[in-house]
Parts: C-alpha cells; structure tokens; sequence
C-alpha cells in the first residue's frame, strides 16, 4: 500500500541528463519516492491511498534554491535609484549603505517581524516548484541579531512546506562598532560560531571574500574555526575581483563558491579538483549591470558542476523567481536549458551536500517533486514571467494540485 501513487505523468528525473521516462507514474511511501517507471510497468495489483492523475503534465525533481539571503529586514529601492544615477556599489557600501543598511533595519527588527517580512518572498518561491532552500545569515553581525536571524530560518523550516538549510554569514561585512578592526570582528565571528552551532543553528559557513568585504587570510581563519566544528564552507567569491577565494574555499573542500564572475583559470582548476559547485547567481549581474559574465565555458570544459540560485537579498538581487533565474544563465551566459533544470535540482543539491537525498527522482530519495503544464523541460527556462507550476508534493505530501486539464 502506497501513500500516493501518481499516473500519467512525464518525468524529468534528472539522473542522466533530462532523465525522461515518457508516459510515467511515481508512487511515494512515508515521505520517499518507492517506485517509479513507465505506466505499462506499474507492479500488479498495487493500491494506493491517494491516486492522482498528472493529466500529461511533466514532473521533475522539487526545485532547490541554494543561495539566498531572504530573511531580512528594510528595503533598498534608494540604492537602486543611486546607482542608477551614476554611484557604484562599492560607493554605496563605503557610504554606509549597502549591507549596513539592511544591518540597521534587521536589528532592529523582531523575530516575528523577520518572518512577515521574508513571507511574501517566500510564497513566491513556493508557487514556483521550490522544495528546499538555502537561508543565509549576515544581516546581523552580533551573535544575538544572527541567532535571530537563523533561528527565523529554522522556524520557515517548521511552519512551511519547504526544508531549509541555514548558513552563517557572519563574516559579511564589518560592523560600524568593529570599524578600522577587521580582524578583531573576525575572531568575533570565530568565537559566535560555537554556540550558535550548539543551538542546532548552522549547517554551513559562509563569508563575502571581497575588497569591500574580507581577506582571503581572514576569510581563513573564518573557515578554520569551521572546520573545527565540523561545519561545511561556502564562499561569495570572486564576484567583483580575483582574489583566489574560489581555490581558497576549494582547499577546505568548500560545498560551493558563489557569484564567480571574476573566475580565473587556477580557480576552475581548483573546484573541479575538490569537487566544489560553482553558484551562478544571474540577479546580481543582472541588477548590478555587470559586465563581466563568470567563465561558464571553462567551468563547463572542467566538469564543474553549475548551480543555479537567486541569490534573493535587498540590494543586488531583489529576485523571488527561480525560473526567471533559469532564463537568465541560459539568455545571458549561454547555458542550455539542460544545464538550467540540473542548475535547480541535481547541482543545487551538491551545493548544499544533499545530493543523497534530493534533487534527482529516484527510488529511496525524498520525495520532493513539482508538477508542470509544459510541453517539454526546456519550457522551464523558455518563458520569462510565466509559471506553468500546477503541483507540488514537498517530503511525500501533497501540497497543491491542479492538474485538471491535458496539456
């Protein structure tokens, strides 16, 4: 006895390539994929609790945004406006703004209040096919403020259909009462890592290794302290210059290094020897009117493995829409829509060391899927401003459906 068996389904497993198993069915058993296949395969005599009918629809792996900043506080549509009248990001930041000024507006804020904040955020997502999502830290930058921060993440995790996974970025940015001792904050963020991890809090660190942001040798020590813990390293690197963090974060078998658009060649061979994920984050390039596109041939020439997120925050990408950040690599850096959908699922996955257990269809895996009224899976990265999602099944329950009709 199955829990939920849905028929007459295309399913984009996205084991090998697209995976597509035509006229499909995929049956779940206490929250995990139990069997799929073709239709005319289905085991004799099985029964399940719930049977659904997918109507044609295509179904893939649940979506996984594996970078964003989405709990926050205040709005920066001023930034945008200045930068639109001549000042650079680096301007911005320097003059107080920039990441400060979201730091003013989430101290200040409730937990309660974060969570209504990130809310309509969130629901965008949610709509979109999204099953797990990354939640980073950084807007706090005292312990205090970035449990807040984390523990408002974990609850997202508790109250809605989706599973998080949280990553302190406390070294983010400086705090003005750290201003001119870079270094002393750093031990500050050493010294929080502990007892937020002993909340339960963290699943992985990050830091901005920037001009504006940290040193490769403080980023460092960031990931040293980690790597005490036991704690995976992520890292914002090379997203406005080269300073080596990519090989840097690859050295301590970093799940990821993100933005990239300044990518050198040592750099790819770095990641592609320690099997670290390039995050390619198109929102910020986007909305920054960068240039400088990250190197996705070398990347794709070394076998690194591409995700694909929204980078979703106040300042550089204020984006909740997966699909639009599929169109995006795919229009503006030339990925395939393969490599798009893979972007979402399966190397989304790796970025956020789960790929045990998310991100393909597969029998034994989560049973995190979505539903689409598409003719085939490059419909997902082909439209811009369109959802065609009609489904979704997030840990084996099934959310919404709306599969009432044949393609």
């Amino acid at each position: 006895m199955w829990d939920l068996l849905f028929t007459n389904v295309h399913l984009a497993t996205m084991v090998d390539g697209y995976g597509e198993v035509r006229d499909g069915a995929i049956a779940v058993k206490d929250g995990q994929i139990a069997w799929l296949g073709r239709m005319d395969q289905l085991p004799a005599g099985v029964q399940a609790a719930s049977v659904q009918d997918g109507a044609g629809c295509w179904l893939t792996p649940g979506l996984i945004d594996c970078h964003t900043h989405i709990v926050h506080a205040g709005n920066r549509s001023d930034e945008f406006e200045a930068r639109l009248n001549g000042a650079t990001y680096e301007d911005i930041a320097r003059a107080g703004g920039g990441i400060m000024s979201t730091v003013r507006a989430t101290r200040a804020a409730s937990e309660d209040e974060l969570l209504q904040a990130s809310l309509p955020r969130l629901r965008s997502l949610l709509a979109e096919g999204v099953t797990t999502l990354e939640i980073k830290s950084g807007y706090g930058l005292t312990q205090a403020s970035e449990a807040a921060m984390l523990r408002v993440a974990r609850r997202i995790g508790r109250e809605l259909p989706v599973d998080v996974v949280t990553t302190f970025l406390g070294a983010h940015a400086v705090p003005p009462e750290f201003a001119g001792r870079a270094d002393d904050y750093v031990d500050a963020v050493c010294a929080m890592m502990a007892p937020l991890a002993g909340e339960g809090l963290i699943d992985a660190v990050d830091a901005f290794c920037e001009r504006i942001g940290f040193t490769p040798a403080q980023t460092e020590r960031v990931f040293a302290a980690a790597k005490a813990l036991g704690l995976p390293g992520k890292l914002h690197a090379e997203q406005l210059s080269d300073l080596a963090g990519a090989a840097l974060v690859a050295r301590y078998q970093g799940l990821s290094a993100d933005h990239l658009e300044h990518l050198s060649a040592s750099g790819i061979a770095a990641m592609a020897a320690a099997g670290t994920v390039a995050v390619l984050l198109p929102g910020a390039y986007y909305f920054l009117r960068d240039t400088n596109p990250p190197p996705v041939a070398g990347l794709r020439a070394a076998g690194v493995a591409m995700a694909v997120a929204t980078d979703c925050n106040p300042g550089t990408s204020p984006m909740t829409s997966l699909l639009l950040a599929m169109n995006m690599v795919c229009t503006l850096w030339r990925l395939t829509p393969l490599e798009a959908l893979a972007g979402c699922t399966r190397h989304a996955a790796r970025a956020l060391g789960r790929s045990d257990r998310i991100g393909t269809l597969e029998v034994g895996k989560q049973a995190d899927f979505a539903l689409w009224r598409i003719a085939r899976p490059a419909d997902l990265s082909y439209a811009i401003g369109h959802n065609p999602c009609c489904g979704v099944v997030q840990r084996g329950v099934l959310r919404v459906v709306l599969c009432s009709e044949q393609i």
